[in-house]
């Protein structure tokens, strides 16, 4: 990236150089100095390979472990069974600067492991090429970083070199002998002496460097709890929102019955939720080891909650355990203190097994669900306005910390992909849970040593569901037979499409964002504008507050009067006064139902009359605004 950069510089100053002798040999002097970079920075760009170790002496089950290697020295085979499978040589205790450090006999077509320091990869290659070695793997207890040289070493070695972590290599070889144990080092240099025990007295070993998929089979089960999540939070939530504005509450219902009030989100809440997701992404990247507890925290709290959100309203169907705790705040049922419980022992649960990468992913992504449902619910845009202007406000900010901060930090990474996945030197080895994780089902080298998981962040999900919740909620009112919701949530399913598809080229971390937002803002666009809906779908007046509910159609005052209207009143909407010519009209019992016919009081039920050809018309042209 900075010899990249170096090179645009060069090319920028090249034209005005044309002025002298002088400034023309500068010129070519930086120009010289920008390839000798790019050639330096690729001659050391490392990939990453696999070492495949199995027992010589029991049954040939081996295990794969992550190495880093440069293929200018030479390049390793695609295929394990293209590889040739040597016996390993225990040479930790050594650092192979010098000839004198080569065993008695010297390697003989082995792969030996040495220790890391005190000379270059050079030096060390090129003495267990000459003690007739068929490869050298050189184990480090610091990051592993490609094993470098120059093109005139290149050409001299023919047997490849790579680098193995130290932890790694504790594994393959265990450490023996109570002076191992208690720290101490082989041959005065600072290295611990290991001895072959898991993979029996013998174990062999062969280097290859798989193809990595283009695309892996764990981003289809991405796909459909993505999309999942969004069509059934962006139809539960809109479902809710119609059923609260349009039906009363029975008054004899308890609490813990009352549907949860949603939050309405305003242009000034937009910019503060901006404000602090970049801060707080910000200090991640300086503070993670500090502040990324206190997300795992939030993570849990808020997971139960979501958890707990989802699951009540299938507890309350239950038949049983409906009795009153008492000695508790508001006496709550006894199955609904249990379902709090235990949720409350899910979460604990997943806090203290989250690193275990067997299983735990699975408890994080169903808890992840669950509380992108909570908030679907929750949070409600109240106009395609509002929705336009977060959208494109998050656009912007996915966007940002993704392709431009590379450019202003010092690693030359992604603030947004390094927090998403952890720091790599991190000293907690964390990771954030706020992110769906599944592990990658095809074995390659990327998978084993770097990304074991593919991701999709939280706000991925929750902010296109945002407006899916919208267009349901405005199909509703404006009775548009869910036209919105389906095209949102296919645009949303294409969107997400062409994030994989662009992972797969780029070979690098995505804003889904900036393929998400221009899929669903676009396609919402589009549908409003096909059905000539766009002033009312832009503010939301299919179901604003100011609108008037349908008047009551005039009849015959002997006979009873039935609504005009067959959609039940607003709550939140006061009636309009009747003329003054007119009798009022007596109340409708709440027993009876929004749409039940209004009668005389002491009158028996009679049948609804039929409506009169203007109140049809007022009706038709009541709905179709």
């Amino acid at each position: 990236m900075r010899a990249g950069a170096a090179g645009g510089v060069a090319g920028k100053h090249l034209p005005t150089a044309a002025a002298g002798p002088a400034d023309m040999a500068a010129a070519l002097a930086l120009a010289r100095l920008a390839a000798a970079s790019l050639l330096f920075a690729a001659q050391v760009a490392g990939e990453y390979g696999m070492l495949r170790v199995v027992s010589q002496t029991e049954t040939p089950r081996g295990k794969d472990y992550c190495v880093l290697y440069n293929p200018q020295w030479a390049a390793l085979p695609h295929s394990l069974g293209k590889a040739s499978l040597l016996q390993l040589h225990n040479w930790t205790g050594s650092l192979l600067c010098s000839a004198a450090d080569l065993p008695p006999g010297g390697f003989s077509g082995r792969l030996p492991l040495v220790a890391r320091g005190n000379c270059t990869f050079y030096e060390k290659v090129r003495l267990a090429q000459g003690g007739g070695a068929r490869g050298l793997l050189v184990v480090s207890r610091e990051k592993l970083v490609p094993p470098g040289g120059n093109k005139t070493q290149y050409e001299e070695i023919g047997i490849p070199v790579a680098l193995l972590s130290h932890k790694d290599a504790l594994d393959i070889f265990g450490r023996v002998g109570s002076a191992a144990r208690a720290g101490r080092v082989a041959g005065g240099r600072g290295q611990p002496r290991f001895s072959p025990q898991r993979f029996g007295g013998a174990a062999r070993a062969a280097l290859y460097a798989p193809k990595e998929p283009v695309l892996d089979y764990n981003l289809v089960i991405i796909f459909i709890m993505a999309v999942g999540t969004v069509a059934l939070g962006g139809y539960w939530a809109g479902s809710r929102d119609v059923k609260r504005r349009y039906l009363k509450q029975k008054r004899d219902e308890g609490a813990e019955k009352r549907e949860d009030a949603a939050v309405d989100v305003t242009p000034v809440m937009i910019c503060v939720f901006v404000f602090t997701c970049c801060s707080m992404l910000v200090l991640l990247y300086y503070f993670y080891d500090q502040l990324v507890y206190v997300i795992i925290g939030i993570f849990c709290l808020a997971s139960a909650t979501g958890l707990y959100s989802c699951l009540a309203p299938l507890v309350r169907k239950l038949p049983f355990c409906a009795c009153r705790v008492p000695y508790l705040h508001k006496r709550p049922q006894a199955r609904m203190l249990l379902l709090a419980l235990l949720c409350v022992a899910v979460s604990v649960v997943w806090g203290v097994f989250r690193n275990d990468d067997r299983w735990a992913w699975v408890l994080q992504d169903a808890l992840g669900i669950a509380f992108c449902l909570y908030m679907l619910r929750t949070i409600r845009l109240p106009t395609f306005k509002s929705c336009t202007l977060l959208l494109l406000v998050l656009f912007l900010y996915d966007v940002f910390f993704v392709f431009v901060t590379p450019f202003l930090t010092k690693s030359g990474n992604s603030i947004m992909v390094e927090v998403a996945t952890g720091p790599a030197d991190s000293a907690t080895h964390e990771k954030l849970p706020m992110v769906l994780k599944v592990p990658r089902l095809n074995a390659s080298p990327l998978a084993l040593c770097d990304r074991p998981f593919s991701l999709l962040g939280f706000g991925d999900i929750l902010v296109p569901g945002l407006l899916v919740a919208y267009c349901h909620r405005f199909d509703i009112q404006a009775q548009a037979s869910r036209v919105y919701f389906v095209a949102c949530t296919i645009a949303y399913g294409v969107g997400l499409l062409l994030t994989f598809l662009a992972l797969a080229l780029m070979r690098r971390g995505q804003p889904a964002l900036l393929y998400l937002v221009p899929c669903t803002l676009g396609t919402s666009c589009a549908v409003a504008l096909w059905r000539r809906e766009m002033g009312a779908f832009w503010s939301g007046s299919g179901f604003a507050k100011d609108l008037p509910p349908t008047p009551w159609a005039a009849t015959p005052t002997d006979g009873p009067q039935p609504p005009k209207d067959p959609q039940p009143p607003r709550e939140d909407v006061a009636s309009p006064a009747l003329p003054a010519a007119q009798p009022p009209e007596p109340a409708v019992p709440e027993e009876a139902g929004a749409g039940a016919p209004a009668r005389e009081p002491g009158s028996p039920r009679s049948p609804r009359s039929p409506r009169s050809p203007t109140g049809a018309d007022e009706a038709r042209s009541s709905t179709s605004a």
